[in-house]
């Protein structure tokens, strides 16, 4: 059965309305699902449900049906809402040219307790997370109770920064649905990010929620508040990440994105176009929750990364989430887990014992494949970082250290850097992967060929290696020529071997 408690107070809210228009809506069976009653000057009264439009009465809305309301509900804000005190419910007017009131939209705000549950890992990791979801989907609810349940039950000090009174209901006494967290009231939707920064200077936080982060101020705001320590959970307007990617104004929030122009040689290594786009800096927040449903969310557990294979072209990685009817959180499918899957479907039962998931950075993938097909290695190449337990980059790109190299050293992936973009040299970084290097047949036969090279290079006339397969010999052919000198292959199997001569050769 499920945990899911819901309180509503939808006697507050029909005590409100007209009798014509709160005696119908108490008869209906569905109150439970209403969502909103909305009251035009001349207009039939409408209930609406997740499914459905109702009509409420046959009397059309009079001026003084609006007066009846607005009179028995608080005073409204320069954003035109008002609310009832003590209760989530929030009036919305709107007026003509002079400022009269002709219309109110009254949407039930109901306390969710359980919600938590889906995201109550990401919550008390002390990570801050950002919320986003389509209107009436469920983020200030799910904001809400994350707000108690950080207050309540991990103790922590919690600052609630109410712009329109959404959170924690109208009046001066917050509703009971924040459990034991602070509430600040912001007078003026304009002075939000102003209050952000007050509560962190005043009040000394361990966590902000904040409401409808929507502005360029609002997300400076933010950012100053995570680069204090301070965890910050709040939401945004936008239905998913990529929303926020491009968003001019909010795609602050997940690092930034500025335009980068590379250089003939780099556009041609990366297959792509020599304007770009890269993130210019850590997210502001850590995670973001993308909220289909109370029971369904879909999460990017590393902003970071997630941003960077949208700019990059790949599929996003998510992690989806459900609560099943124990209110339990169970993972339904990770995109990241199916890739490895059809990743060992694809390479076969040779795959199936590999240890090694290699990323790319500023290296060809082609190239790379072709090394990890010629040394035979069990060995995938991955799109993300956090799929990835060793990345291959360019010393230029290492001297640079970009954020995602960063990245990858905070996170502990081992990070392996070559001198050029040549199949060899990334043959030679997976040998060195393998970590055997006393055992290793290609490295030792490697290593004898560069003791053979250096004999030649010191006045000796040739130097005959040990019998090697035919893959073997070729590197050591490859590593003869980087060096200027001959070589060539005798004998025939299983003996044929590689002579290095002076000079260059075969």
């Amino acid at each position: 059965m499920s945990t899911l408690r819901i309180t509503d107070d939808l006697d507050a809210m029909l005590d409100v309305l007209p009798p014509h228009v709160r005696d119908p809506l108490r008869e209906r069976p569905d109150n439970f699902e209403l969502l909103e009653v909305v009251l035009d000057l001349g207009r039939l009264p409408e209930a609406r449900y997740p499914q459905q439009e109702v009509i409420l009465s046959e009397r059309e809305v009079t001026q003084a049906d609006l007066e009846y309301t607005v009179s028995r509900i608080g005073e409204f804000t320069s954003d035109n809402r008002a609310g009832i005190e003590r209760t989530l419910h929030r009036i919305s007017a709107i007026r003509n040219r002079h400022g009269r009131i002709v219309g109110l939209t009254c949407r039930v705000g109901r306390a969710v307790f359980g919600t938590i549950r889906i995201i109550e890992d990401l919550v008390k990791s002390g990570q801050s997370t950002l919320l986003l979801g389509r209107p009436g989907v469920g983020k200030t609810t799910m904001l809400r109770e994350v707000a108690r349940f950080l207050a309540d039950d991990m103790n922590k000090r919690v600052v609630v920064v109410d712009t329109s009174n959404e959170i924690a209901g109208d009046g001066d006494i917050p509703h009971p649905g924040i459990g034991s967290a602070r509430r600040m009231q912001v007078p003026t939707p304009t002075m939000q990010h102003a209050v952000m920064i007050e509560a962190v200077e005043n009040h000394m936080p361990e966590v902000i929620v904040i409401d409808e982060i929507g502005t360029d101020l609002e997300a400076a705001a933010a950012r100053t508040i995570a680069e204090r320590g301070v965890q910050l959970v709040g939401t945004a307007h936008g239905n998913t990440l990529e929303n926020l990617i491009m968003n001019p104004t909010l795609c602050d929030l997940i690092g930034g994105i500025q335009s980068v122009t590379l250089g003939d040689e780099e556009a041609r290594r990366r297959g792509t176009q020599k304007s770009i786009l890269e993130r210019k800096a850590p997210p502001t927040f850590d995670v973001v929750v993308e909220i289909q449903s109370w029971e369904r969310v879909s999460v990017h557990a590393n902003v970071s990364e997630t941003v960077d294979a949208v700019l990059r072209g790949y599929e996003v990685a998510a992690e989806i989430r459900e609560l099943d009817k124990e209110s339990q959180m169970q993972v339904v499918a990770s995109p990241a887990q199916a890739r490895q899957k059809r990743a060992l479907e694809e390479r076969g039962p040779v795959a199936a014992g590999r240890e090694r998931h290699i990323y790319p950075f500023g290296i060809s993938r082609r190239r790379l494949e072709q090394a990890i097909r010629q040394m035979g290695m069990a060995a995938t190449i991955v799109d993300h970082l956090g799929d990835a337990d060793a990345l291959i980059t360019l010393r230029s790109y290492y001297r640079r250290k970009p954020q995602l190299l960063r990245d990858a050293e905070e996170r502990g992936v081992p990070v392996y850097v070559i001198k050029s973009n040549t199949v060899l040299q990334m043959e030679q970084c997976i040998v060195s992967m393998r970590g055997e290097r006393g055992q290793d047949p290609v490295l030792s036969a490697l290593q004898e060929a560069e003791e053979a090279i250096g004999d030649i290079m010191k006045g000796k006339r040739s130097v005959e290696l040990s019998p090697q397969n035919a893959y073997i010999r070729r590197l050591q052919h490859m590593l003869a020529q980087r060096y200027n000198l001959s070589s060539r292959s005798l004998g025939q199997e299983p003996q044929r071997r590689v002579r290095i001569l002076p000079g260059r050769g075969e």
